[in-house]
């Protein structure tokens, strides 16, 4: 069954923005704990840093395959597998306790995270085809909303002294009861190879707007890695929130960042692509920096909401135009940009660690500050990005 032949595109449409939401959702209640699952494993910054790296290393290597599996069995196949069981190795988070422990059930996250990242853009460039019109960026505000739920729910969970496995184990009821409500409305498509085209190996060359797409995201993941990770450890170590506050740098930036996917779509139509995603830039480098100066909670506060708004379209927007590539199946070109993109995540958090440890948590968020700098000259490089 067809995209086209499903009962109507506004319940399409809110089916992929639920499955999104969902996946957020189980990220963002595993970043709501983390300040608490350090502590309590007794880890300083640079072995933390170092574990952290399992997870995008997870992502990364299940990359290749992802875009295979999609491509073949199609995304709603490969969906209603791959985030139940997300949620299931979120929750054997909850049960660490010890390190290595924790790397391991942090690599196998981010392998079930990478399939189900792969197939559910799938989903959404599906719905974006159908809609002719630029609405990838709200699907991401809806994962970001998720950020946002999660982060609330586990400042609740923190407040009631609920241990991290049980809060982790009401996120799997939810997400569960989400995917089984909404999957007969997913896209049946499947995306493959046009015909005549060669046959792809497992690695491939990259094509060369793939690669400058994925450099950008690159970038913005580095950026958006550093304040899933390391932004409740900066408020706690740096901001010296109050315990009941340390979440709040967390939660302003996710606040900002599904406020800025939410209207990004207009302001695509508005002012372009390019130009909104040089502003965007910049205002990922002025907040990170703006932190680095004024580590106190109001300007801190303020200025994680401007990189949240700031990292808000840079990942639908490069997901969107790797989606429409007429060269590359849509499995294989999300997989493509991912891959690059990823590297971000896989470099950003434990380079924060090291740097942390040797010179201090401030000066490694303004390492950070310059990849925004950094997206800012790319984009206006990139001919792929247009409206």
């Amino acid at each position: 069954m067809t995209t086209e032949s499903l009962p109507n595109k506004r319940r399409i449409r809110i089916a992929v923005s639920l499955v999104y939401f969902s996946m957020g959702l189980g990220f963002s209640s595993w970043a709501s704990r983390i300040p608490e699952i350090k502590t309590a494993l007794q880890l300083n910054d640079a072995i933390f840093g170092t574990i952290l790296f399992a997870l995008p290393v997870g992502q990364f290597l299940m990359m290749p395959f992802s875009g295979k599996l999609v491509t073949h069995f199609g995304s709603h196949k490969v969906l209603p597998f791959a985030l139940p069981a997300y949620t299931i190795v979120l929750s054997l988070i909850g049960l660490v306790v010890t390190g290595w422990q924790l790397a391991i059930a942090l690599f196998l996250f981010g392998v079930f995270g990478n399939l189900c990242n792969i197939s559910i853009n799938t989903q959404g460039v599906a719905a974006e085809k159908l809609y002719q019109r630029s609405i990838m960026a709200s699907f991401h505000g809806g994962w970001s909303l998720a950020g946002f739920t999660g982060a609330l729910i586990g400042i609740a969970m923190i407040n009631f002294n609920v241990r991290p496995f049980w809060h982790f184990v009401t996120i799997i009821l939810v997400v569960w009861i989400i995917v089984w409500i909404n999957y007969p409305y997913l896209d049946r498509t499947k995306h493959r190879a046009k015909a005549g085209e060669p046959k792809r190996k497992l690695f491939n060359k990259p094509d060369t707007v793939l690669l400058q797409l994925g450099i950008i995201g690159f970038c913005s993941m580095a950026s958006e890695g550093a304040m899933f990770d390391w932004s409740g450890i900066y408020f706690k170590d740096v901001v010296h929130a109050p315990p009941s506050l340390v979440v709040l740098g967390y939660t302003s930036f996710m606040i900002m960042m599904s406020l800025g996917r939410f209207v990004a779509d207009h302001f695509v139509t508005r002012i372009g692509r390019k130009r909104l995603m040089q502003i965007c830039g910049v205002m990922i480098s002025t907040g990170l920096f703006t932190a680095v100066i004024f580590p106190y909670l109001i300007p801190s506060t303020l200025a994680f909401m401007l990189v949240g708004l700031g990292v808000s379209s840079m990942v639908p927007s490069v997901y969107s135009a790797a989606g429409r590539h007429s060269k590359v199946p849509t499995g294989i070109a999300l997989a493509t940009v991912s891959s690059v993109s990823f590297l971000g995540f896989l470099m950003g958090p434990p380079l924060i660690g090291y740097i942390s440890q040797a010179f201090g948590l401030r000066y490694s968020f303004a390492v950070i500050g310059v990849f925004g700098l950094g997206i800012t000259l790319l984009v206006s490089r990139v001919k792929a990005l247009q409206n």
